[in-house]
Order: C-alpha cells, then sequence, then structure tokens
C-alpha cells in the first residue's frame, strides 16, 4: 500500500488514541515549562551587541578594564519654589553615604550644581558590565527612596540606563497585559460568529495558549545557544496568538465542511483524516514557509534579530505541530461526543439537526465579482491601487528606536528629561578609544590634548575639557567628549561624522602603529544602521529565492512561485508606504493621539523584521487558497472555474482568520514602545490588503488570466482536467473530495472489514483519477489502487448511512 502523508498517519494516531494524545500534548507543553524554568534565561551580553566601529573601540575599551561601567543620577530639586541648597547637600551627603555602603555600587562622585541652580545631581557608577546592571538596580533605587522620605520638602529623584530599563520592562508588562484584554473577547467573538459553539471556539484558543506557553519554554532552553536580547516574549505573544487561533480554524474549518458535505455519512475519525490530507498539509507547509522566512533573519548576523527568528521559529513550528498532532484528537473526541447526543436524540424521535453547507457571503462575493467579470481591469486597477499605497516608502527614514522615542510616562524618561535640561552637556557624549604600543605613550597624549583643543573649538562639542582615562599598562585610553545635543539629533550625528572624518585622522591618525576609534550611544545607533544596510540585500535575497523555491516545490508550477513572490513583494510594499504616511509623516498622532516620539521616524528593525515575517504569513493564505484552487484543478475542473471555486470556499476562513490576526497585531498599535506599534499597524494593514485586495482581487484575476498556463511546467493538472472532461477519469463526476479517497484506512496495515468501526465514504464523494470508490456488498466500500493490486477497507456501515451513495 501506498505510504501516507505524514499529516495524514500522524492524524491517524491521534484519531484512534484522542486520550493518549491529548495527554501527551499536555505533558509536552508542561515539559517545556518545567524544563525552561529549570535552566532559565541565557541573556546577552555586551560582547553580542557589538558591531562596526563602535564595537571595535568597546572591545579595545574592555580588554584595557576601560569599559563604560553603568552609572545612575540622582537628582535633588526643590517642591516648591527656589532650591535650598543646603538641605540638598545635606540629603545628597546621606544619599552618599548610603550609596557607599552598597555592594553593588564601585563610586559615589561629588554633588554637582546646575547652571541654573534649581538642580542637583550625585552621579553613582555600579559594578558589572552595563547590560547586567538592570539586575542589580533595586538597591540603589530603595535609597533613594529612603533619602525622599526623610527629606519631604524636596524631590528626590533618579534615572539612569538600569532605572529607564526598570521602568520599561513595567511598562512592556503592563502593555501585554492590556494587549491580552483586547485581543481574547474580539478573538472570542470572532470565533463564536464563525463556528456557533462555546466547545469550538475553546478549541484554538486553547492550542494558541498551550502553544505559547510551550514555545516560552522552549524559548528559555534555546537562549543557552542563541542568547536572548530581551524581545522574544512579545514576538512569542504576537505572532503566537494570531498563528495557533489560524491554523487550527484552518483545520476546523474543513473538517466542519466535510461533516457538512457528509451529512453523518462519514466517523469523526475519516473527517479529522479528510481534514488531514487537505488542510493539515496546507497548514504544515504555510508553518514551514513562515519559519524559512524568519530563519533568513539569522544571516543579518544581529543578535536582535537572532532573538526575533528564534522566538518566531519556536512559536510557529509549535503551533504546527500542535495543529497536527493533538488537534485531531480533540476533534474526534467533540466528534464521538456528538454523535452520542445525536444518537439519544434519535431514540427519543427527534429529528436529526441538519446543516446546510456554508455558502459564499454577499460581500465577498461582490468583492470576487469584478475578478469574475472583468480580470484584466481588475488585476490593472487593484495593482495600481496597490502601487499608490506603496510610493510613500520611498521617503522612508530610519533611526535607532532609543531613549528619545520611549514613552515619557516612565517616570525614569520624566526624570531623564530633567537632566538633559539642568545639564545640556550630559545629553550625548562619545568615547574615543586609542590603543598604541607602550612606546608611544607621550605621542598618544599629545594627540589627544590637540583633539580636546579641536573639541572645545567646536560648537558641536561642550565647551568643557574631556575627561582621559588611561590603563595601567598605559597602551589604552579613551577619552570622553560630551555633546550638547539630543541622541538621535542631526547635530549629534553630524558631531560624530565631523570626529571621525576630519579631527581623529588629524591628530590620532599621526600616530604610528595606533589603533582608535569611536564608541557611545551615537556611535552605536550610526554603526548599526550602516550594518543593518549592508545586511539588507543578503536577507532580501535569500529571502525571496527560499520563498519561490519553496512555492515551486509545494504547488509544482513556477509560474506560481513568480506570481506568489510578486504579490508578496507588493502587500510588503503597501504595508511600508502606509506606515510612513502614519508614522513617519505623523497622521497616527492625529488620529490615534499617539506620542510624537513614535512617530517622528521608523524604528531601524522594523522594516526588516516586517519583510521578513511578512513573507511568511503571505504565505498561510497563499498555501490555502492556491491548494483549494488545486485541489478543484486535480478533481478536473476547469482552471477557471477552479480558481473561483478554490477562492469561494476559503473565502469565510480567509476572513475569519484575516479578522483574529488583525485583532491581535492592531492590539499591539496601543502598547507605549515606538517599534511595537509600528510593527503591530505594519502587520495589520498588511493582513488587510493581503486578504481583501491580494487574495480577492490580484491573485483571482491572474489566474484567470494566465489559464493553463498558471500551472507550468506541471503537467498532472492538465492531465487530470482533460481526464475528467473525457471521461476516463473512473465514471465519477469531478468534485472537490479526492482527499476522502487518498484517505484510506488503516494507514500502517491492512484491517479485515469487521474490526473497523464507524468508518464510511459515499461513492459521489470519491472522483475519478488514480483511486475510485468500488461497493462490495450492502455498506462495504473498498479504496482500490489503479497502480496497486492491494487495497484497504474503508468501511462496514449499513448502506443506508450513506446518504449521498
Amino acid at each position: 500500500m501506498e505510504k501516507q502523508p505524514i499529516t495524514v498517519r500522524v492524524a491517524s494516531w491521534s484519531a484512534l488514541n484522542p486520550g493518549r494524545a491529548i495527554a501527551a500534548w499536555f505533558a509536552f507543553v508542561a515539559l517545556c515549562l518545567a524544563v525552561g524554568i529549570a535552566v532559565g534565561t541565557n541573556n546577552a551580553v555586551a560582547e553580542d551587541y557589538r558591531v562596526g566601529e563602535s564595537g571595535r573601540a568597546e572591545a579595545i575599551a574592555t580588554e584595557a578594564g576601560l569599559e563604560r561601567k553603568p552609572t545612575e543620577q540622582i537628582m535633588f530639586s526643590a517642591g516648591s519654589g527656589p532650591l535650598d541648597e543646603a538641605k540638598a547637600r545635606a540629603a545628597a551627603q546621606d544619599l552618599g553615604g548610603r550609596m557607599k555602603a552598597l555592594p553593588e555600587v564601585l563610586e559615589v562622585d561629588e554633588p554637582v550644581l546646575s547652571e541654573s541652580g534649581r538642580m542637583l545631581m550625585v552621579e553613582v557608577t555600579m559594578k558589572g558590565p552595563r547590560r547586567e546592571a538592570l539586575q542589580h538596580v533595586d538597591p540603589l533605587r530603595e535609597q533613594t527612596t529612603a533619602v525622599q522620605k526623610a527629606n519631604p520638602e524636596l524631590v528626590v529623584e533618579e534615572t539612569g540606563d538600569a532605572s529607564v530599563s526598570k521602568g520599561l520592562n513595567k511598562q512592556r508588562g503592563d502593555d501585554l497585559a492590556q494587549t491580552e484584554v483586547i485581543t481574547f473577547p474580539i478573538t472570542l467573538l470572532t470565533l463564536l460568529v464563525v463556528f456557533g459553539s462555546l466547545v469550538m471556539v475553546g478549541v484554538p484558543l486553547l492550542l494558541a495558549v498551550s502553544s505559547i506557553a510551550a514555545a516560552v519554554g522552549l524559548s528559555m532552553v534555546v537562549s543557552h545557544l542563541i542568547p536572548d536580547a530581551g524581545v522574544g516574549m512579545n514576538v512569542i505573544l504576537l505572532i503566537g496568538m494570531a498563528v495557533g487561533v489560524d491554523y487550527t480554524l484552518f483545520y476546523l474549518k474543513r473538517e466542519r465542511e466535510e461533516r457538512d458535505k457528509a451529512a453523518g455519512g462519514l466517523s469523526p475519525e475519516a473527517l479529522v483524516g479528510i481534514a488531514a490530507a487537505t488542510a493539515g498539509r496546507a497548514i504544515v507547509v504555510s508553518g514551514l514557509a513562515v519559519i524559512v522566512s524568519s530563519a533568513t533573519l539569522f544571516l543579518a548576523t544581529d543578535i536582535i534579530f537572532s532573538s526575533l527568528a528564534t522566538a518566531t521559529i519556536l512559536v510557529v513550528f509549535v503551533a504546527m505541530v500542535s495543529s497536527v498532532t493533538v488537534l485531531p484528537g480533540l476533534l474526534v473526541r467533540i466528534g464521538r461526543r456528538a454523535d452520542r447526543r445525536a444518537a439519544r436524540a434519535a431514540e427519543r424521535g427527534k429529528p436529526p439537526r441538519r446543516r446546510h453547507p456554508e455558502r459564499t457571503g454577499r460581500i465577498f462575493t461582490a468583492l470576487l465579482n469584478p475578478a469574475r467579470k472583468r480580470p484584466a481591469a481588475t488585476l490593472v486597477l487593484s495593482a495600481l491601487v496597490m502601487v499608490g499605497l506603496a510610493l510613500p516608502a520611498l521617503g522612508m527614514e530610519l533611526r535607532v528606536l532609543n531613549k528619545d522615542t520611549h514613552s515619557r510616562a516612565i517616570p525614569e524618561m520624566q526624570t531623564y528629561d530633567k537632566l538633559n535640561d539642568a545639564f545640556p552637556d550630559r545629553r550625548s557624549e562619545h568615547w574615543v578609544v586609542v590603543r598604541a604600543e607602550g612606546d608611544r605613550r607621550g605621542e598618544v597624549a599629545t594627540a589627544l590634548d590637540a583633539l580636546a583643543r579641536r573639541a572645545m573649538d567646536d560648537p558641536m562639542f561642550s565647551k568643557n575639557p574631556p575627561a582621559v582615562r588611561t590603563s595601567e599598562d598605559g597602551r589604552v585610553s579613551v577619552m570622553t567628549l560630551a555633546v550638547p545635543h539630543r541622541l538621535s539629533s542631526p547635530a549629534a550625528t553630524g558631531s560624530l561624522e565631523h570626529l571621525r572624518r576630519d579631527y581623529l585622522p588629524a591628530t590620532l591618525g599621526k600616530v604610528p602603529g595606533a589603533q582608535y576609534g569611536v564608541d557611545g550611544p551615537v556611535a552605536v545607533d550610526v554603526d548599526y544602521l550602516a550594518h543593518q544596510d549592508d545586511k539588507l540585500p543578503v536577507v532580501v535575497g535569500f529571502l525571496l529565492l527560499l520563498t519561490f523555491l519553496m512555492t515551486v516545490v509545494v504547488f509544482g508550477s513556477v509560474v506560481i512561485g513568480l506570481v506568489g513572490v510578486l504579490l508578496n513583494l507588493l502587500s510588503v510594499a503597501a504595508a511600508f508606504g502606509l506606515l510612513v504616511v502614519f508614522f513617519q509623516w505623523g497622521l497616527a498622532s492625529t488620529l490615534f493621539g499617539f506620542d510624537e516620539s513614535a512617530t517622528s521616524a521608523i524604528g531601524s528593525r522594523v522594516p526588516l523584521f516586517l519583510f521578513v515575517i511578512l513573507f511568511g504569513l503571505s504565505m498561510d493564505y497563499q498555501v490555502f487558497v492556491v491548494s483549494r484552487i488545486k485541489e478543484a484543478a486535480m478533481n478536473g475542473m476547469p482552471t477557471r472555474q477552479a480558481v473561483l471555486d478554490g477562492i469561494e470556499k476559503s473565502a469565510k476562513v480567509v476572513t475569519s482568520a484575516a479578522v483574529v490576526m488583525v485583532t491581535v497585531f492592531a492590539s499591539f498599535m496601543f502598547v507605549h514602545l515606538a517599534e511595537m506599534k509600528q510593527i503591530g499597524f505594519s502587520l495589520a494593514v498588511a493582513v488587510v490588503l493581503d486578504a481583501f485586495v491580494i487574495r480577492v482581487m490580484i491573485l483571482p484575476s491572474a489566474l484567470i488570466l494566465l489559464g493553463d498556463a498558471g500551472w507550468w511546467p506541471s503537467k498532472r493538472t492538465r492531465r487530470a482536467q482533460t481526464a475528467a472532461a473525457s471521461g476516463t477519469g473512473g465514471g465519477g463526476p469531478a468534485t472537490t473530495a479526492a482527499p476522502a479517497a487518498r484517505f484510506r484506512w488503516p494507514p500502517a496495515r491492512e484491517r479485515a472489514p469487521d474490526r473497523i468501526r464507524g468508518w464510511s465514504v459515499a461513492s459521489s464523494w470519491v472522483p475519478g483519477g488514480p483511486r475510485r470508490a468500488l461497493q462490495r456488498g450492502p455498506g462495504r466500500w473498498l479504496i482500490a489502487s489503479r497502480t496497486s493490486a492491494r487495497s484497504s477497507w474503508l468501511s462496514e456501515r449499513p448502506a443506508a448511512a450513506n446518504r449521498s451513495g
């Protein structure tokens, strides 16, 4: 007997052993969480983030023990009126003593009064790397709070990288809870409309939530191979809920469709088998497409993109596995329960509840009419609209989203702004690092003096003398140049360019054998953007190639592969154009009241992440819709009719899936983190455009116009259509029920008919082609292969049960 596809074999085992399948799944989820919690998360360290010249400079400074230590700034100001400097200094003295007693503190600087005299600042330097300061800042914050309580007439506030990160994490946690409050009710309502059953509504949510839980545990384990940059949880929740519900929805809708066709003639196990051979296969292909697309992010050689890719791959993989393993078992359990209820109702003389096959809604029919009646005009006009939406993307401006774009609802960010206003020289810094042989120490010192004089004479830099630190062996020196401009301002970027292009070559560049570079917040941002620009063509090129190859392999058509890539590009470009209009041009601030700091430019990581994820998610609809089209074509339906039939039959599930995805993604527009706002918005609009423009207007129009040429170079579809048209396919009318014929029972070995319970198939559902349905005796149906003398029994249900037979 011909070997069954893996989706059918797994579904068969799950259908036969639903209790074991369900128990095994939840044991797997519990195991993932338990192991993940046991091993913990391995967070990325400073070395993982280094790129470009700033990364090399940081490495030199770190080797010499001159790396930048984490610092916290504590400010003292008056609650009202002018500052009482004596009281402020006394409070600062108290704070200094408290801080010096902490094991986390390296040193405490003397208090500094602002030029206005309205604020006193104490800087505290912490021990350890900057990336780890977040874990040790709480004792410092506690001492600041204690000093505030002891001095109620003063305002004592703390800020710093660690404090800001602490506040940011708290805000992020609150935001994620808010998205769940928005997402769950709307998802429940959508699924209730689709299925009309609370039991069926619970299945997608149960599997989505359990998949997210398992992915969280696995991400902790995998972090010991690929360190976590702190973005994984957001992505797991964002992508996990969307694909987890959607994959389950695809499977459930196909099982429900076959149940309606069978009208009680097929057992729950057989219905699950048909769904496994169709929707199950589409889910696996879609999941693999998202996984392959996400994997291209590793080519960016960036720790943040690697974390994004890892989180996406894990949650999509787990969601895919849940849909083809435990879901069949759950559906069999639910189906058996429904059958028992129907049997009891029949015993009481109650007529069976009849369900009618779903019809395409009026709105969807109206949307499809242009492609049906005027495909050429629809294709041209729809493509022009999408191109028009994409045009603003040509003016996209990228920047690294840093402190300047954080929400000012975070108290530490409000304190940060006060610090910058009171001490403008501290707004940003450049750290010049130089390494030379020990005998060049004097020359390096002379060059650094010359560099300091040039900088102090330049309005782009602070007028205050820069500080210089030198290693014990005298080989490495670090000069700190203060810049009185905000981190993301053109002036700060211009000062870095001026420093690297003009001042360093003219000073340190004259020292023979000296290695030098510029590190610091501005340099890190500039180098990060340059690194992304270098990797972008590689990632995009591999993504396009892999997407094309996967489509060709799945559908056997080069034309379908090219059409898929072009449509995905069109969808992504339109989403980018709207992203620019709303977030770069500021329309989101006008319509939604977003903070202008989140809408003045596009986050540097947003376009590449969106490009990859959108390509993968677009394959969901591509695979599902085109699979239905090909299924109809393989059953002998002419290409034009197959296109319309496939689009119509997938209409409700595509619409429902789009509603769920848009709800999940749009909920992230209302979090405070600017990057997540932009990603959520872009994903939401891309799904809307993909579901209602690309898949309803452009795709059917293109495939109708291509006709049979759309399947080139594969000839299987044309042979099937020709065979059906000539009546040589086995005498059965062409239908869309081929999966019933392909699903044989038992999958691995022959069984005698008297050992199989509850299986049947009606002859009108099995089309001509490589397999035929033969009746042998009352209610006994045989699926026989033309190429094999062996066959397998599908059921021995009484003939009366086969209502269509």
